[in-house]
């Protein structure tokens, strides 16, 4: 428009150019749909808020926020298998202080499904390694949840807390000048390790692992112990159990389980005769 931003007005942000905009994300600046439609949500924010401030401008809010998402493709979730499970967490160097904390925070994502922000956030005095032992985190909404730890992983974490001290209000998993982990370093680590696990588990080299997969790695494997779906979405801290549908569509157990309670359709392979005209045919060539 060659304004400046302080001259941009609501007229100037008609339904028409912000669909504009949004094609260019994709065609000029190579985003993809999932960016695109999160741009768009950004607007739509925007103009809800501007609704009971501006409420003359009803007509083009309206025209605005009706704007759709486009639709995008749904992969199956991705997730390790248990081989891949043990592979991953033996390739830490657990030698070194950095090779035993990286070996513990692994195993406690992998064991309890925490999401990225709560595994840096936790410290010491959340960790609960007597009788009925626990991770007590701050999830989404800032709602408080208690996830229990299996024996292996309290043995592990006993190791590493009394290597570390008694100091409760520290980071349970920090990074080397004692402060939290950042998100890039996390994803860094979990890239590292599975590089280092292909070696031994080649079927890793297929997958793109960050640490949201080890969170439904955690779901993966309660679903195929036969854990119910409420029960899962408990666990992991989810809003709805819906959300854990994408985990039963991932699931190929479960649909061969299914498979093999049902009576297959008897089908033979058929096997091609030729007619006697064509077999004439070929024998005069």
């Amino acid at each position: 428009m060659g304004k400046a931003p302080s001259r941009l007005t609501l007229e100037d942000l008609q339904a028409p150019f912000l669909g504009a905009f949004l094609d260019n994300l994709e065609s000029a600046r190579a985003n993809a749909t999932r960016s695109r439609n999160l741009r768009l949500a950004a607007i739509r924010s925007f103009f809800r808020y501007i609704a009971l401030e501006v409420p003359q401008y009803s007509g083009l809010i309206q025209r605005v926020i009706a704007i759709p998402n486009k639709r995008q493709p749904r992969p199956l979730v991705g997730f390790l298998t248990r081989p891949e499970i043990d592979a991953l967490l033996a390739a830490p160097d657990r030698d070194t202080w950095l090779g035993r904390r990286n070996h513990a925070l692994l195993l406690t994502v992998v064991q309890t499904g925490l999401r990225l922000s709560e595994i840096t956030s936790i410290r010491r005095q959340d960790v609960g390694l007597d009788k009925g032992a626990h991770i007590r985190c701050e999830g989404k909404g800032r709602k408080e949840r208690c996830t229990p730890l299996a024996k292996s992983t309290v043995v592990v974490l006993t190791a590493w807390i009394r290597e570390q001290g008694d100091d409760g209000t520290r980071i349970l998993f920090p990074a080397v000048r004692g402060c939290r982990l950042s998100a890039d370093a996390v994803q860094h680590l979990v890239r590292k390790y599975v590089a280092v696990a292909q070696k031994t588990c080649a079927s890793l080299a297929d997958k793109r692992v960050s640490p949201h997969v080890l969170r439904h790695t955690t779901a993966m494997e309660l679903l195929q112990s036969g854990v119910d779906r409420t029960l899962i979405a408990l666990w992991l801290g989810h809003e709805s159990v819906e959300t854990t549908q994408i985990y039963l569509d991932a699931n190929l157990a479960i649909k061969e389980e299914i498979l093999a309670k049902t009576t297959p359709i008897n089908a033979r392979a058929g096997r091609y005769r030729p007619d006697d005209d064509l077999m004439a045919f070929l024998k005069g060539l």
